[in-house]
């Protein structure tokens, strides 16, 4: 039993560091408006599948991690993280049978309410920013949701099955 809990655990820790790597790594400066927020979009997948495994309080400390990483104001992506989590977990039942075109229209909306809560804790910072900094994470994210979901689905069917 211990070791079948185990499993999808050491799943979601996995995926959550490969998104950290890939929201950390390096891009050319004219790509990097357009990386997509990997730690939101994975965020949003895990409190989708494991509403009450993976919530608000993994996403406080994904995002403290991410903010420490980045150099950023501590808090200010752990805020974002915990109201797209709660707004995912709320409505999780809803979204888990969306057509894939609409829950892809409703993670681009998450996406969007996420880069406005960055910009907003950046406005009264005093950090000012082009807006494809913004906008960008935001359909690029939404461009790679499908995908994204196919993945991280049979990696999540396969666990399951102990494969």
């Amino acid at each position: 039993m211990i070791q079948h809990n185990a499993m999808p655990r050491r799943t979601v820790i996995v995926t959550l560091i490969v998104g950290l790597l890939l929201t950390i790594m390096p891009l050319p400066e004219s790509l990097d408006p357009f990386r997509p927020d990997w730690l939101a979009l994975l965020v949003i997948f895990w409190a989708m599948q494991l509403p009450r495994t993976w919530s608000i309080g993994t996403a406080w400390i994904i995002g403290l991690i991410l903010d420490v990483s980045q150099g950023t104001l501590l808090g200010q992506h752990s805020l974002a993280f915990c109201v797209i989590v709660f707004i995912t977990v709320r409505f999780h039942l809803l979204m888990r049978v969306f057509p894939l075109p609409q829950l892809t229209a409703t993670v681009f909306g998450l996406l969007a309410v996420y880069q406005f809560l960055l910009f907003w804790t950046n406005g009264v910072a005093g950090t000012h920013a082009a807006s494809t900094v913004y906008w960008g994470p935001v359909i690029t994210g939404a461009l790679i949701w499908p995908l994204l979901v196919m993945i991280l689905s049979g990696v999540r069917y396969q666990d399951r099955s102990g494969n």
